[in-house]
């Protein structure tokens, strides 16, 4: 077990939960081996059946928590259709998780437009490649994808695609979770009725 703290305070005293979010993700920047920003992505399709995969969270703010995809993917069909997502950071190395929930909003064109400006270009060139949780005949098909968006935006800049953009998670819950001695761990929630109301902090059992 580890007794591992917050650098300016323990976690019982935290007020505002973004602030303490990017204390967390810093520390995490320095111990994690790789991808800090990992999280596992929570969505459900409209049967009520729950999907969760690996993403990484690409900026938040005090508006919330943002990552990117292709709305045409599974992920993306399901989270704008159902409205609300969920993701969970867990830092291994800590033993820490941090746990969001809420309901979601696109993120503005400038916002997505900026964002897929400082891609690498193959990734950017994948975004238009990749027909994302489709069928796929084989890798060789992918690659034939690949080699002809390459070569349609050979010169100049790569437009990002229509159906490629940034979703946030407008958060009305945050949970901070940390490892204690013999599985007495330490709990403690914000939550809100919306993005617009002050955060009621409550300590659960673990």
């Amino acid at each position: 077990m580890t007794d591992t703290k917050l650098t300016s305070r323990d976690i019982s005293e935290a007020t505002d939960p973004f602030v303490t979010f990017q204390e967390w993700l810093s520390e995490a920047e320095k111990s994690e081996p790789n991808d800090p920003n990992a999280t596992a992505l929570a969505s459900v399709d409209a049967d009520g059946l729950p999907n969760v995969r690996m993403v990484l969270l690409k900026g938040f703010d005090e508006r919330g928590f943002v990552f990117y995809t292709n709305f045409e993917s599974q992920k993306g069909e399901e989270i704008i259709g159902q409205k609300k997502a969920a993701m969970c950071f867990h830092w291994k190395s800590l033993r820490r998780q941090v746990r969001v929930r809420g309901e979601i909003e696109i993120v503005t064109d400038q916002e997505a437009d900026d964002y897929y400006k400082s891609r690498a270009r193959g990734s950017r060139i994948g975004a238009w490649a990749s027909k994302q949780s489709r069928p796929l005949e084989s890798r060789f098909a992918l690659e034939k994808e690949v080699a002809k968006y390459t070569a349609k935006f050979a010169i100049g800049e790569i437009p990002r695609p229509e159906y490629w953009s940034g979703i946030r998670i407008i958060p009305t819950y945050i949970e901070f979770w940390k490892d204690g001695m013999f599985r007495l761990h330490d709990r403690i929630i914000f939550s809100r009725q919306d993005a617009n109301a002050d955060w009621d902090k409550t300590r659960f059992y673990p």
